[in-house]
């Protein structure tokens, strides 16, 4: 069974879905805020010891950007201790690591450390 809309009503509903496409796909397409860009890093991590030279590491399911004994990375699945670990292992002992700003207790810092 077939129905046939009047064909001023099929056209209306084409551009209309066109028009909603086009415009979901420009706010996807868009260049997010700028305060959204300058917010920095998820994670930041100080390590104890310098790496070589700047490399990309992925640990804790992230990518880090390291420098010297700064690392940064973007949010991730994983829990925070589990991050630190993993990073842990890949650059050796950490310094201090922060979490959407708030820094790892001592106690955990030392379980990342382990």
């Amino acid at each position: 069974m077939t129905t046939h809309l009047p064909r001023p009503v099929t056209f209306g509903t084409i551009v209309a879905a066109l028009a909603y496409t086009g415009f979901t796909f420009g706010v996807l397409a868009s260049p997010a805020p700028a305060e959204a860009r300058s917010s920095g890093a998820f994670y930041s991590v100080e390590l104890a010891q310098p790496v070589a030279e700047r490399t990309t590491t992925v640990a804790g399911g992230v990518a880090w950007a390291c420098k010297g004994t700064s690392c940064m990375a973007q949010k991730g699945t994983s829990r925070p201790l589990r991050v630190c670990r993993e990073l842990q292992r890949e650059h050796g002992q950490i310094a201090s690591f922060t979490a959407d700003g708030e820094a790892l207790e001592a106690d955990e810092l030392a379980k990342c450390n382990r």
